[in-house]
């Protein structure tokens, strides 16, 4: 019923905007008494039309302006349509002098000019899913005839399922509103990987900490610097751990740690004296035996050129607010032989409930830059991997939990929402709200 009212609601506004766009034509065809008073009262709605701030009724303004901005462009497409079609029948029928024509021709640019920017401005502006290759294809195919359609459907479609997503998942928050499914006896620490840090404006698990708290959970973050040994890394976690304890009286935490960050956990619980504080360790594609492209890289890269990057990347990481970073000793611990060195020393800890996840991309095409690049070099190093770190080093702990869906792959960062990409076949929300609804029913 919904869906026919919505249906019905955008062919009356459709109809609207077209006796607007054509009304030149129009009131030429029938006699040119009253046109410009008419056409100004009738431009009233059609800019209202345009102006029409998000609905109160919408949770979310980013969601309205989306919704918004794709339906200004559907109605765009049907009033262009429509304006075609009819303007090619008066022309035929009436016989009308160029002069006439070249009014109409304006005035309908002009109003389907305002129609098309507004929708677009909207949908560049607040779409997630879009990405920045699907933009700049727009951008390009805009001038081009045929093309321009072509570009136009796609962002269609990609926006329109993008709108769908939202409202589901937001749907599902408000029926679950006083859930406390992932309320969980201690709260869940999340630890994020190398070369990021814990940024309030730019949240490094994407969606996820957000719909954890909507049902129950109390999060943390790591806050460990971007690039150090994992010693180091290790040392600052457990003392982070230390801190929430006692800051909470909570007495251990839930880790969560992606990529590195599961080397770290491990060095901390293990080394550290972490232990005692620690109820489970969850690594996310963390590489715990290594990747052996990177030792490949690290023996073929002349040393000059290491060092050169290192410096670089440490000066960039102080000004973000690191205080010791080391560049070269993050990536050396990633390496085969030192993951290797690592286990043997690190064995688990009695006490802890240790499991890990994977993922997996079926192809370089799949992954956001630098991993589409990465993908292939690991494959033939590492076999399947997920842009970064191979399958077959994922493993760890009581339980593994493999990521595999039939269309596209999930990429390293597609596990940790960095993108906040929807994915056929993969909830990356779903998929945490799972993890640590396990956690609260094992007891931790």
């Amino acid at each position: 019923m919904k869906h026919r009212e919505k249906s019905v609601k955008f062919w009356l506004q459709a109809l609207l905007l077209w006796g607007i766009v054509d009304s030149y034509a129009i009131f030429n065809w029938m006699g040119m008494r009253f046109w410009l008073p008419t056409f100004l009262v009738l431009l009233v709605p059609f800019l209202l039309l345009n102006l029409k701030l998000p609905s109160a009724r919408c949770p979310s303004v980013r969601l309205a302006l989306l919704d918004g901005g794709a339906q200004l462009l559907r109605l765009f497409l049907a009033v262009t349509g429509g304006t075609v079609l009819f303007c090619a029948l008066w022309i035929c029928r009436a016989r009308v002098g160029w002069g006439a024509v070249a009014v109409q021709t304006v005035i309908a640019i002009l109003l389907l000019a305002l129609l098309f920017w507004n929708g677009m401005i909207r949908v560049y502006l607040t779409s997630v899913q879009l990405g920045i290759r699907w933009r700049v294809i727009g951008a390009l195919c805009g001038p081009i005839p045929l093309l321009h359609l072509w570009a136009l459907s796609h962002i269609l479609q990609v926006t329109g399922q993008e709108s769908a997503a939202e409202h589901r998942r937001i749907e599902l928050d408000r029926t679950e509103a006083a859930a406390t499914d992932c309320a969980t006896r201690y709260p869940v620490l999340l630890v994020h990987g190398v070369f990021f840090r814990d940024v309030a404006l730019l949240n490094y698990w994407g969606r996820v900490p957000t719909t954890l708290k909507r049902h129950g959970a109390v999060i943390r973050y790591g806050r460990q610097q971007s690039a150090s040994s994992v010693a180091e890394s290790g040392r600052e976690l457990a003392q982070r751990i230390a801190d929430i304890v006692a800051e909470t009286g909570c007495k251990k935490v839930n880790l969560v740690a992606h990529s590195k960050g599961g080397l770290d956990c491990r060095y901390a619980i293990t080394h550290a004296g972490a232990a005692e504080m620690v109820a489970s360790l969850t690594t996310v594609n963390t590489p715990h035996r290594g990747c052996r492209f990177a030792e490949v890289l690290l023996q073929r890269i002349p040393r000059p050129i290491q060092w050169f990057i290192a410096r670089r990347y440490n000066r960039i990481a102080r000004l973000a607010g690191d205080q010791k970073p080391d560049f070269m000793a993050a990536v050396q611990d990633l390496t085969a032989s030192a993951c290797a060195r690592f286990n043997e020393q690190t064995p688990d800890a009695d006490g802890v409930f240790y499991q890990s996840v994977g993922s997996v991309m079926q192809r370089a095409g799949e992954g956001r830059f630098p991993l589409n690049l990465t993908y292939p070099l690991v494959r033939h190093y590492d076999g399947e991997n997920d842009g970064l770190v191979a399958v077959s080093s994922m493993r760890w702990g009581d339980h593994f939990r493999f990521v595999r869906t039939e269309g596209r792959g999930v990429s390293h960062g597609d596990m940790v929402d960095l993108n906040r990409e929807n994915i056929p076949g993969f909830d990356v929300r779903e998929f945490y709200l799972d993890l640590v609804r396990e956690l609260k029913e094992k007891g931790f």
